[in-house]
């Protein structure tokens, strides 16, 4: 098979036509192709791995801000469906995708549900993109309280950290009926850039009334590295602990307009990587 490295390359060249500078990386996203190669801290596993990241979140921040967690499984076959509550969301420990929101378990097709999540387990994340930290984790499924807010669209505040500085805040709305997002400063300015999805110009959401906190929970969970966007729910004012990414999109995601990429590429100094 091909090395990570040259994997990249093509998927880089197929992806967006150019050549991936990996000698001299100055963008946003080629920088975190060379992160994808070279900054393989072991403790990455753990942060990549949904369901082991929760006690890990617990003893950096506090478990007040961890989703309660409802059970746990070796593989989807085993999931004790009778034993969850109305409404519950099943996620695999080790990818992106495969994940089941049930609202109502009158109406959950449990065989299609488990079907779903056998695909997913199937899968080694990583090949995809070559994102080191998902490799080696242990795959498992787990069971998790659905967090509602009270306005019926629970929004997705990621904070990009660079260094364990919070530098931008991306905020995924309507995510069921065409997906939105919008960029801000710490400060709660927008930014007028757009990365993968449309933004609404039009949109005015008021600064959360904890952002400061979340700010800072995010400072706590990214500290020591290049970089990582931690990613956090508000639900009712509440603040839970979402995920940790280390390359968002793989690092393939357009950034529009380029200067932007460029800028946040500039916020990553990988001279204090320790290369693996």
């Amino acid at each position: 098979g091909l090395s990570d490295e040259r994997y990249l390359r093509f998927l880089w060249w197929v992806k967006t036509g150019k050549h991936l500078n990996l000698e001299n990386p100055q963008t946003y996203n080629e920088k975190l192709q060379w992160l994808k190669l070279y900054d393989h801290r072991p403790g990455y596993t753990v942060m990549a791995d949904k369901y082991l990241v929760k006690q890990y979140v617990a003893d950096k921040i506090g478990s007040q801000y961890v989703v309660p967690l409802l059970g746990v499984w070796d593989r989807p076959e085993d999931i004790e469906w009778d034993k969850l509550p109305d409404r519950f969301v099943v996620k695999c420990s080790h990818d992106s995708g495969g994940i089941v929101i049930c609202w109502d378990k009158s109406e959950l097709d449990t065989v299609q549900a488990a079907k779903k999540l056998k695909e997913a387990f199937g899968k080694n994340y990583y090949y995809a993109g070559r994102e080191w930290p998902y490799k080696n984790i242990r795959r498992r499924v787990f069971a998790e309280q659905l967090l509602e807010d009270s306005s019926g669209d629970l929004k997705d505040y990621k904070i990009f950290c660079f260094d364990g500085e919070p530098r931008m805040v991306q905020l995924d709305y309507n995510r069921f009926t065409g997906h939105l997002r919008n960029l801000y400063t710490p400060q709660w300015e927008r930014i007028d850039a757009t990365i993968c999805f449309p933004t609404d110009p039009d949109s005015n959401f008021p600064k959360p009334s904890v952002l400061d906190e979340m700010l800072e929970l995010s400072r706590k969970l990214s500290a020591g590295m290049p970089h990582v966007r931690t990613d956090f729910y508000i639900a009712d004012s509440r603040i839970y602990f979402g995920e940790l990414t280390f390359y968002p999109g793989s690092g393939m995601e357009k950034i529009t307009p380029e200067e932007m990429d460029y800028e946040m590429g500039s916020w990553i100094d990988l001279s204090k990587v320790n290369r693996k």
